[in-house]
């Protein structure tokens, strides 16, 4: 009896350890089979959802860019904004020697004697979001909208807008950032000589000149020498990334022929630039109380140089559109 009892224990005990066995196997296999590499279903191709007041954008569960809105902001704006194939941000934030740069936003800096621009006084001017929402989202494109009230305790609130954004992914090497802005005067506004005017980016110092990166405009102008005060259809920077062999990566703003000012550029080699012509007038530019001023830009993040990347095409694309 003794040896029949230690018989079955054996044999328990060892079928219990072959199920333990086999069971690991297909838990292995199973596990083997996953490609950690590609993102669940529900992640495949570009994402986007709000959280606060902030709107995320993922393409293939990868970062790419958000939206940031916060009430404490001095004004909303881009950040990062990521490279298509390196995953690392084309745009710079807080970078010295201007910190108060914010990656991709407006602003400006005076109107009516307030500063929408820089970071040193919240009191002196800010643009508030007061309508973040999220429009159309499909696997290739994304809807971003607000509404911003441009308010300062100490010069009044000169400017309300309406922005529109549309975020899409044309390949594995090219996304685009499509901006609609509506700005009307509350009251009368004016703006004097002014370089820290609407639209501009911060670009990231790896694909500055001053840092070994291009400046480069659609006319062939190359740095600040021949990009300053010219007038382009778009204008950018690109260069090798940090960390990562000979990829060249780039970002161009692209200017719309129906905005109200020739597409003159305000730009600097440590990666600041503005399709504003408002450093270059002889006069103060004024919009009259109730009046609109609509701007148009594509912001195209791109693998390659600017010929490998064909921008004008992508500029005529967006025309077309």
């Amino acid at each position: 009896m003794g040896n029949d009892l230690g018989r079955r224990e054996f044999l328990r005990c060892g079928s219990a350890a072959v199920f333990g066995l086999a069971a690991g196997s297909l838990l292995s296999e199973k596990a083997g089979a996953i490609d950690y590499a590609q993102p669940v279903p529900e992640a495949e191709g570009l994402t986007a959802y709000r959280n606060g007041a902030n709107v995320l954008v993922r393409l293939n569960n990868m970062p790419l860019t958000s939206y940031r809105a916060h009430k404490s902001l001095k004004y909303p704006y881009f950040g990062p904004v990521n490279g298509p194939v390196s995953g690392m941000s084309l745009t710079s934030e807080s970078a010295l020697p201007y910190p108060h740069h914010r990656g991709l936003w407006l602003g400006c800096e005076p109107m009516n004697g307030g500063d929408y621009w820089a970071d040193n006084s919240l009191e002196r001017g800010q643009i508030q979001s007061v309508g973040l929402g999220l429009g159309e989202v499909t696997k290739t494109s994304a809807e971003i909208l607000d509404e911003c009230q441009w308010i300062s305790k100490e010069t009044g609130s000169p400017m309300r807008d309406e922005r529109r954004f549309i975020v899409t992914v044309a390949s594995e090497r090219l996304w685009c950032i499509d901006c609609d802005f509506k700005l009307t005067a509350v009251e009368d506004v004016e703006v004097k000589k002014a370089k820290h005017s609407f639209f501009a980016i911060r670009a990231a110092s790896d694909i500055s000149p001053s840092y070994g990166g291009v400046l480069m405009n659609s006319e062939g102008g190359v740095g600040a020498d021949g990009t300053y005060g010219k007038q382009a259809k778009w204008c950018g920077y690109h260069g090798k990334r940090r960390n990562h062999g000979d990829l060249v990566e780039g970002i161009a703003v692209m200017t719309h022929p129906d905005n109200p000012w020739p597409p003159i550029w305000f730009t600097r080699e440590y990666g600041h630039l503005s399709p504003s012509p408002l450093n270059f007038q002889k006069q103060p530019w004024r919009l009259e109380k109730g009046q609109t001023l609509r701007l148009r830009y594509r912001v195209a993040l791109h693998a390659g140089d600017p010929q490998e990347a064909a921008l004008d095409r992508v500029y005529e694309q967006w025309l077309d559109g």
